[in-house]
């Protein structure tokens, strides 16, 4: 008999690929297991496009198993070569604790942590990375690995002839051994991951078989494009934040109300925890009154990330900016420092992040789409008049409203 979570997680579309479905679906029938889901700190909040695994995870939880989410403190010092045509850059030690510390704050939305036993938990891979020497590593893991297998993997075989580097080479390895470690520790029978870390986590579960004898498992998701199929991340420059210093739950909320009609069933399934079949009535609907299900969508979606109470008042800062009344009121804000004369459109629109880079920005302005104070600007190297105690509100296409206040 198929086990309930999986039912659900396949009804819901998040299945891409296991290792052993059968397996698997005999672990989870015989009782509760623990499962892991790692991120690297690669920057200080998740986004949009974690949230796929972490939603999976989520179920997870809801159904009694417990999750453990894994911080990469060692594998973000390596970075990880999968779905990249380049090295990450290398950071410091500050900005890695920062990261961490973020990661596990956007974490902390979406399950519950204690010590029970469905209870989730965090840990971070360099507590154990740091206690091996190179020499340590090699000879406890070095034959466990071979180069043809790593060599026949998608996220190696892409780089080859783009230099990756040897620092690189080793991700697959430390990710492997992570897995070890947890099924020892935690006895963690499972990695859920993205589809793009397919490849790492099965040399996971190869090193448990080796070195104990024991079978786990990889549950893999489908990742998550935009409307245009780019895949939504911090690299790509589409990302959605979690953590609310880098997305206001308003700025949230309406990612989730503009959804594409052709995504709207595919993302209530997945990023929130609506029954199947009021999703179904939901998805059914037609033309205008398809609005209505994404003004769920973003509660729902909203509520989940932020609480009930922001995603309320982010409802009604959309209705209201929408239907034009009390804009001023209930548009978010931002402070913009005036430390230079003159101030330039572009200056200011990317001081207070209306957009992810200069040229969006500038081509953006340069075909009209935007305003300040109601005025359209063309010119991304005009003057503003900027005046201290004052503000300036700032629109930018049909929906987005920022009221900026000057220090």
């Amino acid at each position: 008999m198929q086990n309930e979570l999986l039912q659900e997680l396949s009804a819901r579309g998040f299945i891409n690929q296991t290792s052993n479905m059968d397996g698997l679906n005999n672990a989870l029938n015989a009782g509760p297991i623990a499962a892991y889901l790692g991120s690297d700190p690669t920057a200080d909040s998740l986004h949009v496009g974690h949230l796929v695994p972490v939603m999976m995870m989520r179920w997870f939880q809801k159904y009694g198993h417990r999750p453990i989410m894994l911080v990469g403190g060692a594998t973000g010092r390596i970075g990880d070569p999968s779905g990249r045509d380049s090295g990450r850059p290398m950071m410091d030690e500050e900005t890695l604790a920062k990261n961490v510390a973020g990661l596990k704050k956007s974490y902390a939305k979406f399950f519950t942590f204690g010590d029970g036993p469905s209870d989730a938990i965090v840990v971070d891979n360099y507590d154990w990375m740091q206690t091996y020497s190179h020499l340590d590593f090699l000879r406890d893991f070095g034959t466990d690995f071979t180069v043809p297998r790593m060599l026949s993997m998608e996220s190696v075989r892409r780089r080859l002839d783009n230099g990756m580097t040897f620092l690189e080479f080793n991700y697959m390895t430390f990710q492997a051994v992570d897995f070890l470690t947890l099924y020892k520790k935690y006895g963690c029978i499972l990695q859920t991951c993205g589809a793009d870390q397919w490849g790492n986590a099965i040399m996971g579960i190869e090193l448990i078989r080796k070195k104990l004898g024991k079978e786990a498992f990889v549950l893999s998701t489908s990742l998550i494009t935009d409307a245009a199929g780019n895949k939504i991340g911090k690299s790509a420059g589409n990302a959605v934040w979690v953590n609310e210093e880098k997305t206001s739950p308003y700025e949230y909320y309406q990612y989730f109300r503009n959804m594409p009609d052709e995504l709207v069933e595919k993302s209530l399934k997945i990023f929130t925890e609506i029954p199947l079949d009021e999703i179904a009535r939901l998805a059914a609907l037609q033309g205008a009154e398809l609005n209505e299900a994404k003004k769920v969508l973003a509660m729902a979606a909203t509520e989940i990330a932020h609480g009930r109470a922001a995603a309320e008042e982010a409802a009604k800062t959309a209705a209201a900016l929408f239907s034009g009344s009390g804009a001023a009121d209930h548009a978010p804000t931002a402070e913009f420092s005036v430390e230079t004369d003159p101030v330039t459109v572009l200056d200011l629109v990317m001081g207070v992040g209306l957009f992810s880079s200069r040229s969006d920005a500038r081509r953006n302005i340069e075909q009209g789409g935007l305003a300040i104070d109601d005025v359209r600007v063309t010119d991304a190297n005009a003057r503003v008049d900027l005046v201290p105690g004052g503000s300036v509100m700032l629109k930018k296409g049909k929906k987005t409203y920022l009221r900026v206040n000057i220090k």
